[in-house]
């Protein structure tokens, strides 16, 4: 494009960076509560029972409790966490320098969004994954292209394998890596290893089962439509309860349980919740893929854009990846969207405003976009649906 840079990395002023911007947010909450006036009292809870629960000595009585304690990082049987030669995703935010390896542990959303973070810094990044893709449970197509996107930029990816023990020596930490399916182990060295194999509940200790909350097997709090737990006044939200772990999700449910409190009608439509990994690019996601819509024996058509076809992406030279849109082959009405690129994260949001009300392909179709702009390859791939894209 015409223009020179040499650009220096400062990792302890970009740390400095990361932190001013989680004050900057968490102080914001704290502003919102004394604006509305919230009380807010901070320390261990445990609920003691319906309408008591105990913080930090004090019993608070209450006519409603709503359990929202979020989840915590599953751990990995033979694994000792250290936080800093083994790290879990917050170990990896505090790190003192960028290191020379990074293996990571898991293919999921957390994993590749702080590989890409690290490998961009300069790490030799190596994912190593139970089951034989990347990103479980996303749309496979996308999946395997943002898999081949990611060993253009250096990533090494052992799938289908998992870690059987972690050694820690000064400066280094060998795994030992064996096929998922059994068979011979090989060594992988890497100066830090990142365990991000998911995430579970955090629903222990909070006096669930002395005030009688069941729990499922995954220590998930069961509630019904209502967010009501069987014990009346008590109530669960967000990463506690099924669905997807994200919290606009959960902030969702916390304001439908508001609205239903005060006697109006909350909802929340699970159907039209997106996903961002926010790596470079992005990959987003709204509605169900391919693959959902097989095993439910749907009947449904696809179309799809790629972004080198973009006006916008061309001129800006970041041209990888493609929107997919997928609708029902009788109604045309959208069922998934799902895409891999620059500005993922944003686009999609036009496709779940358009499946919030509904929406058909040709609606997205037929709606004027400007150019050059990244939201024409979404209007494309609605196009496409009816394979009548212009630019393809």
């Amino acid at each position: 494009m015409g223009i020179a840079a040499s650009p220096k990395l400062d990792f302890a002023k970009m740390m400095t960076f990361k932190q001013e911007a989680i004050d900057g947010n968490t102080k914001g909450i704290d502003f919102l509560f004394k604006k509305n006036k919230i009380d807010v009292k901070r320390g261990a809870a445990k609920i003691l029972g319906p309408g008591k629960v105990e913080v930090a000595g004090e019993v608070i009585e209450t006519k409603n409790i709503v359990i929202a304690t979020g989840s915590e990082v599953t751990p990995l049987p033979g694994i000792e966490i250290d936080e800093k030669q083994i790290v879990t995703s917050e170990g990896a935010l505090e790190l003192g320098h960028v290191p020379e390896s990074l293996a990571i542990v898991g293919a999921g959303v957390i994993g590749l969004e702080l590989g890409s973070v690290y490998a961009r810094l300069g790490s030799k990044v190596t994912v190593v994954e139970y089951l034989d893709r990347i990103l479980p449970g996303m749309d496979l197509e996308c999946a395997k292209a943002f898999q081949r996107i990611l060993e253009k930029q250096g990533f090494t990816f052992k799938l289908a394998s998992k870690v059987t023990s972690a050694k820690k020596t000064k400066g280094k930490v060998t795994l030992d890596v064996e096929p998922a399916a059994g068979g011979g182990a090989e060594k992988l060295s890497a100066e830090t290893v990142l365990v991000a194999v998911g995430r579970k509940p955090y629903t222990d200790g909070l006096g669930c089962e002395e005030a009688g909350v069941k729990r499922d097997a995954k220590g998930r709090i069961e509630v019904d439509a209502h967010y009501r737990t069987n014990v009346d006044g008590i109530y669960a939200i967000g990463d506690v309860i099924k669905g997807p772990m994200l919290a606009h999700k959960a902030e969702d449910e916390g304001v439908a349980l508001a609205e239903m409190m005060a006697g109006q009608a909350g909802h929340v439509n699970y159907g039209v919740i997106p996903g961002v990994v926010y790596t470079s690019p992005e990959v987003a996601a709204v509605g169900k893929t391919e693959e959902e819509l097989k095993a439910e024996g749907v009947n449904y058509v696809s179309g799809k854009f790629l972004f080198i076809a973009n006006g916008r992406a061309k001129a800006n030279q970041q041209t990888e990846g493609f929107v997919k849109v997928l609708a029902d082959a009788t109604t045309d009405r959208v069922l998934g969207a799902h895409i891999v690129g620059i500005g993922a994260g944003e686009l999609i949001h036009e496709v779940a405003v358009l499946m919030e009300f509904g929406g058909s392909a040709e609606d997205l179709a037929r709606t004027c976009h400007a150019h050059p702009t990244l939201a024409e390859a979404v209007k494309e791939a609605a196009l496409a649906v009816a394979k009548r894209a212009i630019h393809a």
